[in-house]
């Protein structure tokens, strides 16, 4: 495949980490401060500000190939665990230690787009510094184009929840998970100098430390929206199938509210343990839609947990994601009011969400036509950066 040149990318890599210590001194990053129990023994969730001097410095590194060769062992197959529409993750280990994850540009993949994305998902992650955001260790230029990123054993929310080999995982991680993807879009949506605007957000994209803390990645499709524009119109369109909202999906439109969308399907995959998309083609908020509207949340419940889950928390996540999947973008919330109604205490003014009217559900909204969409091959097994198939979409719509 054709490559940038090296001289040239270098020069963009480092004029993008010079830009990054601008940025760390402005940037103000959000997480909850406060996780303590009150006198009726319930968790009390809070989250403010933390002031830019408090967030530690992210340095990169350039990494030459052998390293990275050496780390993953030649990039042997038995270190493959991921691998997407134009992209291979190799698990590594340093010389040092430390594990990676090497993200490779697959040299099958001749689309000048995709690697259009490559080189965008760099630009965005210099631009970002928060725990709940895969952070960058480094690059690399040589035979290629390489990502370096800390390695998370635990793999993705989607191998958590949808692997059988994968032990049911209990409610307090789920909903740590749920609020800290939050915490993670509020930062790029609204703390974040740079507006950035993710595109893909669904469970394969987030990857989950060693004590289950959430961490949004794969930046490919992300959009920098300056703070003058209210929406940005994108062809062709791009995303996974399920996770689409509906002014994307038919116009092409992206705004914050393009990401709340995807994340009302992300809360109710974590809560239901279902996938965004059944074998009839049905997608998963338009089943569960009817069920939120008559307020029978229990049927929402992933079977695997029984009755182990904490009743409040989760109906706060219900409410919650039947505001996100609305058809209308008006009428969605902002990540700063999606993280109230999961994490604030007291009643919820449920008053102050009704629409003022009934949205009309149009039947396209529904079932969506296959014909229409592009797949590209991809390994739909693996548990890593991206894991389930993206789609394109072109001249149909």
């Amino acid at each position: 495949m054709r490559y940038i040149r090296t001289g040239s990318f270098k020069k963009f890599f480092h004029s993008i980490r010079k830009s990054r210590s601008f940025d760390e001194q402005e940037c103000q990053r959000v997480s909850l401060v406060s996780d303590q129990e009150n006198k009726n023994g319930d968790l009390i969730k809070d989250f403010s500000l933390i002031e830019p001097s408090q967030s530690p410095r992210c340095t990169w590194k350039s990494f030459c190939f052998n390293e990275i060769f050496r780390a993953t062992n030649g990039f042997s197959s038995d270190n493959l665990v991921g691998k997407g529409g134009y992209a291979e993750v190799y698990r590594g280990e340093l010389e040092n230690g430390v594990a990676i994850a090497v993200k490779r540009l697959t040299k099958l993949s001749n689309d000048e787009r995709k690697e259009k994305e490559f080189l965008s998902e760099i630009g965005t992650l210099g631009h970002v510094n928060h725990p709940n955001v895969s952070s960058l260790l480094g690059c690399c230029t040589d035979n290629g184009l390489y990502l370096i990123f800390h390695f998370n054993p635990k793999g993705s929310v989607a191998s958590l929840l949808h692997d059988e080999n994968s032990p049911t995982m209990d409610w307090k991680s789920r909903y740590k998970i749920a609020v800290g993807t939050a915490l993670g879009l509020h930062y790029l949506h609204e703390v974040c100098p740079r507006r950035i605007i993710h595109r893909d957000i669904k469970t394969s994209n987030i990857l989950v430390t060693a004590d289950f803390e959430p961490q949004i990645s794969d930046f490919g499709l992300a959009k920098w929206l300056p703070s003058q524009w209210t929406h940005h119109s994108i062809a062709p369109i791009e995303g996974t199938f399920g996770h689409l909202a509906p002014e994307y999906f038919t116009h092409g439109v992206v705004d914050e509210k393009t990401d709340v969308f995807a994340f009302g399907v992300f809360l109710l995959e974590i809560m239901s343990g279902k996938k965004p998309v059944d074998g009839s083609h049905q997608s998963l908020h338009s089943w569960a839609k009817p069920i939120l509207n008559q307020g029978n949340n229990e049927k929402l419940v992933d079977s695997r947990l029984r009755d182990a889950y904490d009743v409040k928390q989760f109906n706060r996540l219900a409410f919650a994601a039947s505001l996100c999947i609305r058809a209308s973008s008006v009428g969605r919330p902002t990540m700063s009011e999606v993280l109230k109604v999961m994490v604030k205490e007291g009643e919820i003014d449920k008053e102050r969400w009704k629409l003022p009217f009934e949205e009309k559900e149009e039947e396209e909204d529904e079932f969506w036509g296959f014909e229409d969409l592009e797949y590209d091959e991809c390994n739909s097994s693996s548990t890593s950066l991206q894991d389930d198939c993206p789609l394109v979409l072109g001249d149909a719509i």
